[in-house]
């Protein structure tokens, strides 16, 4: 009877299994002798692929972003700026929240990794399509990206303990209902979200309809 094969060891394979045990365990729980027990390889079969447990987690941190929509910045799409914004950091937001534990490598910038440029490369594209100044698309692409993680780097409904006591009136007068906060941290969190993208959108569509009218 043939011997059952081992999965061929791929890049993918690997960049997969890595991203599994981030979202599980974190970023501390990556290294070479976890990941390559995890494939069921030896440790250095993983240097045919990846240098450095860095060069992996970047290519964990890259395969979140190419989970981000960008199909609204292409030509022809038919949204206005404002509406591909909106929808780009709604998806960009959806990737984040799906794998948390991967934001900190995330929030150094693209560095050298493809899809992080591509998405880069899209949100500032259109941002000069729409007639937006160069700097300003700029501006426009970290200030969302800014607002994006910030969102993902942890709950504020969630950051409040579900245990009354803690809220003596004496010292919070105004927390009385706090402790029933985590119990709704979804829809808590969703509307926040929802909240301050509108409130930047409505600003900047104030710059831009300002700047037009200057031109």
């Amino acid at each position: 009877m043939a011997r059952p094969r081992k999965p061929l060891l791929s890049t993918d394979r690997i960049v997969r299994v890595a991203r599994e045990l981030v979202d599980a365990e974190g970023l501390a729980a990556v290294s070479t002798r976890r990941l390559a027990a995890e494939l069921g390889v030896s440790g250095p079969s993983l240097y045919n692929h990846f240098g450095t447990k860095d060069e992996i987690l970047e290519a964990v941190a890259d395969s979140v972003s190419a989970q981000v929509d960008l199909s609204m910045f292409e030509g022809g799409d038919g949204r206005d700026w404002r509406t591909a914004l909106h929808d780009w950091a709604v998806s960009y937001r959806a990737a984040l929240r799906d794998h948390p534990n991967i934001v900190p490598v995330l929030a150094r910038g693209p560095g050298r990794r493809p899809a992080g440029l591509r998405l880069a490369d899209a949100v500032y594209g259109g941002m000069v399509d729409a007639g937006w100044p160069p700097a300003q698309a700029t501006s426009i692409g970290a200030l969302m990206r800014y607002f994006v993680m910030g969102s993902a780097l942890g709950s504020f409904a969630g950051g409040f303990v579900d245990d009354a006591s803690a809220y003596d009136p004496a010292d919070y007068p105004h927390l009385g209902q706090a402790h029933l906060l985590a119990e709704q941290q979804e829809k808590i969190d969703e509307r926040a979200f929802e909240t301050g993208l509108r409130a930047l959108l409505d600003g900047l569509a104030q710059q831009f309809a300002g700047a037009k009218e200057k031109a």
